[in-house]
């Protein structure tokens, strides 16, 4: 099963009995994560706050929280089917004879099938904003009491290779800092902060979009651990067995995915400051430590 976008796939949750709609106001503020940390101990189910306080827009949680409901989201019965369906493109041994090469090229054309698609507009791009408190009306969440702000979850950071112009995209923590600020919280072995060291050796700041948002596919293959030069939104498209749509953004010159919720844009300058300290899957906190700054344009 391919989803649209993360409204398909919270719609679809929703009718099958997997998610729970909460009318109440909550704050992004430690409330909803403490209430989703229970929730996903107890293997519950998704959530969508409808109220988010100080915030215009709804928040769902916990949309991957079990196994069940991950293979749900890929459209697998298990994990092992998309193994398997990885292995049938990789060659156990070199094609010896013009037969078994004439098999390989037939395989591999259904690669070019899970291509991005790119499109003249996309619904990311319905509404466009460049002014106002635009990072500050996101119900961008404080999730353990020692954290040094607001974390954007799962913003799947897209770049390009200044010489090959050849996109990337990765996961890369985000701490709010202001209305148009965040940090970028990505390491020295990164692909993004390849690109940006590349960009500051040429005197310029680094474009950078952001998408949040995007189908499960989507968002998954921005984290998977692939081989270099592999596009990730090829891996999404494989994933999702059908390719994802993509458009120009509308600031930078990058390509962006299409149904993304929000996508902000903008650079990614020589400025660092203090990022952190926040709550880490180790169950400790990481550390504050100098990282550069990402400033919104739209």
């Amino acid at each position: 099963m391919a989803f649209t976008d993360l409204q398909d796939y919270i719609n679809k949750l929703d009718a099958s009995g997997r998610l729970t709609r909460i009318a109440a106001e909550v704050d992004a503020v430690l409330e909803i994560t403490e209430i989703a940390d229970r929730l996903v101990k107890q293997g519950g189910p998704a959530l969508l706050f409808e109220r988010v306080k100080d915030s215009p827009y709804p928040l769902a949680i916990n949309l991957f929280g079990t196994l069940e409901r991950t293979c749900f989201a890929f459209g697998v019965a298990g994990f092992d089917d998309i193994a398997r369906r990885v292995m049938s493109f990789i060659p156990t041994a070199m094609p010896g004879t013009l037969m078994d090469k004439m098999k390989l090229l037939w395989s591999m054309k259904d690669i070019k099938n899970f291509q991005p698609r790119g499109m003249r507009s996309g619904p990311c791009q319905e509404v466009i904003e460049k002014d106002g408190p635009l990072l500050k009306s996101l119900p961008v969440l404080q999730c353990w009491p020692k954290d040094a702000g607001r974390f954007v979850t799962l913003p799947l950071v897209i770049t390009k290779h200044p010489e090959t112009g050849v996109q990337n995209m990765g996961m890369y923590r985000m701490q709010i800092i202001d209305e148009r600020r965040a940090f970028m919280h990505w390491h020295l072995h990164h692909d993004g902060a390849g690109h940006h060291r590349l960009n500051l050796e040429r005197g310029r700041d680094t474009e950078v979009a952001i998408a949040l948002g995007c189908d499960p596919a989507t968002l998954y293959s921005a984290t998977a651990p692939l081989p270099p030069g592999l596009d990730e939104l090829l891996f999404a498209g494989f994933l999702r067995n059908s390719p994802v749509e993509t458009v120009k953004a509308a600031t930078v010159d990058l390509m962006v995915p299409a149904h993304a919720e929000f996508v902000l844009e903008g650079t990614v300058s020589a400025e660092t400051s203090i990022e952190g300290p926040v709550g880490d899957h180790t169950g400790f906190y990481s550390d504050a430590d100098q990282y550069p700054v990402f400033t919104l344009r739209a």
